[in-house]
């Protein structure tokens, strides 16, 4: 098994790369802050579902993420781009007035802040700042 050193970043690249073959669904190892973040992304409207799931002959959970399609065909994503902000070997901070906008305001930051992990309308209207996890389209 290999050693992820960001797993953040690792769940971004398994869920863009399931949208690249059109895969309705992915897995991916669980963390807390991999489900707060797919709380966030369902919330907003990018994934359809997400389950967490516990196999009964490994003690690792894991996290089943269903993908959301949207268009005529059911074939265009609801997520078009997912870039990850704060790195392990770099973490990026912002306060509350320079919270970033992603796409005028299309688009969504994730925020990690005192009051847990929220968006940047969510952080802005409680006016606090925090660490930029990530930008979503």
């Amino acid at each position: 098994m290999a050693i992820i050193i960001d797993p953040i970043a690792d769940m971004f690249v398994r869920m863009k790369n399931a949208i690249s073959r059109k895969y309705y669904e992915v897995t991916l190892p669980h963390s807390a802050k991999k489900v707060k973040i797919l709380e966030i992304f369902k919330k907003e409207g990018y994934i359809s579902d997400f389950e967490v799931l516990t196999n009964e002959k490994s003690t690792f959970k894991e996290i089943k993420i269903t993908l959301k399609y949207k268009g005529m065909n059911q074939n265009q994503s609801a997520i078009s781009g997912i870039k990850r902000v704060s790195k392990p070997g770099l973490k990026v901070y912002s306060s509350s007035e320079k919270l970033p906008r992603v796409l005028s305001g299309f688009g969504t930051a994730i925020i990690s802040t005192s009051k847990g992990l929220l968006t940047d309308k969510e952080a802005r209207k409680a006016n606090v700042g925090g660490e930029v996890i990530a930008f979503i389209w």
